[in-house]
């Protein structure tokens, strides 16, 4: 335990470091978040750096190799998904940059280059046989077989478009996210501890949980930047970033049934988008003031740090539910 917090605690301080050397950079270079006109409460954002998923991705990756001492692989598996989603993020922040656009890569460009990273990891799933998942809220642990392949590409680009969708206010999407990672490592090192976890030795899963307590402790530092109001947005290079990590260390830990309820709030954003589009689509009005929910609820006048802090807090009370059957 003392390392994990140590893992956390180096993880925020290097990631305020970084931060404080990179956004002079971003700033410099003009890398600044082009905002879509009709969000009129964003207006004064325009122009803020943008791309600091850079930020949390860098500190937690540096702190997770030098505390790492034992080996294995699904660590390093998660870290490359999550740098993989990071490069495509990284390509359409790019895009709208050099364009000074509020698009950058066509939604079938993305779509295709999120799909194939899921497809890979799918099959890499598969070719190990890591087809099982827990139960939420018992002990189970039932095997999906080859169902486990579709199901994971699945939830994989629901995650990360989700995730992206949730990236709308300041300090929403890294803030949800610490607390996700946060719940997903206290549930492996339980389920580990009791004897749940089934498919790997004990250090496999320890650094899981360690890679966890890394991005916890970069987002916790880069929010010092990203919270109301914002000098540093992460762009798509930190939301898919966060993204694929949260659906990889789900997923490889066995937990992939978790991520629609301890990422209710992701779900959220995702089906409001969804059911928005369809209503207007059918009817020509609106459910929602606006949507994502969460700009809904800044219509109705709440404030984007009360909204935010909602959005924690209802992770952490699902989270906390989820780890009371392990308990």
């Amino acid at each position: 335990m003392k390392v994990f917090l140590s893992v956390v605690l180096s993880s925020a301080l290097v990631s305020v470091a970084v931060g404080y050397a990179l956004i002079p950079l971003l700033r410099k270079f003009k890398m600044g978040q082009n905002i879509l006109g009709y969000v009129k409460e964003h207006g004064y954002k325009s122009g803020t750096p943008t791309m600091g998923g850079l930020i949390f991705v860098i500190s937690a990756i540096i702190v997770f190799f030098l505390f790492l001492k034992n080996d294995g692989y699904l660590a390093v598996v998660c870290i490359a998904v999550g740098v993989s989603y990071m490069i495509v993020g990284g390509a359409d922040d790019a895009i709208k940059i050099k364009l000074k656009r509020n698009e950058g890569l066509s939604p079938l460009q993305k779509t295709l280059f999120e799909l194939v990273i899921a497809v890979v990891i799918a099959l890499f799933s598969q070719y190990r046989g890591l087809t099982g998942v827990f139960v939420p809220f018992t002990k189970n642990f039932v095997d999906l077989g080859f169902w486990h392949f579709p199901l994971c590409v699945l939830v994989f680009i629901a995650t990360t478009n989700s995730v992206n969708l949730t990236d709308g206010l300041d300090g929403l999407a890294g803030g949800v996210s610490w607390v996700y990672l946060a719940v997903i490592a206290t549930l492996i090192y339980l389920q580990t501890k009791y004897g749940f976890a089934v498919y790997f030795k004990d250090g496999e899963y320890t650094n899981l949980v360690m890679l966890c307590c890394s991005l916890v402790g970069a987002l916790i530092g880069y929010l010092l930047f990203n919270t109301f109001k914002a000098s540093v947005f992460m762009g798509d290079t930190g939301s898919l970033s966060l993204g694929g990590f949260i659906a990889s260390i789900s997923m490889l830990s066995g937990n992939l049934f978790f991520i629609p309820i301890l990422g209710i709030t992701f779900v959220a954003s995702s089906i409001s988008v969804i059911v928005q589009v369809f209503h207007y689509k059918r009817t020509g009005k609106r459910v929602f003031l606006m949507a994502p929910l969460h700009h809904h609820f800044q219509h109705k006048g709440y404030s984007e740090s009360k909204i935010v802090f909602a959005y924690k807090f209802v992770t952490f009370c699902v989270g906390t539910l989820c780890l009371i059957s392990y308990l």
